[in-house]
């Protein structure tokens, strides 16, 4: 059973999905912001997504 959590997004285009990885990490001093970039499966396409906000965190 595959207890990752999964955070629901939205992309650049405006598709909602969930992934099971969304790494809130520091790159260099500064944070760009809450998005990260991220192959929307909608689109096929790297896009800038970030959290839906309250959005229900699920467990996959």
């Amino acid at each position: 059973m595959d207890l990752m959590e999964r955070t629901v997004v939205r992309c650049a285009d405006g598709h909602v999905f969930s992934t099971t990885s969304f790494p809130l990490q520091h790159l260099d001093a500064g944070r760009i912001g809450p998005g990260r970039l991220i192959r929307c499966p909608r689109c096929a396409r790297l896009r800038h997504a970030v959290p839906v906000p309250g959005a229900r965190r699920e467990q996959g």
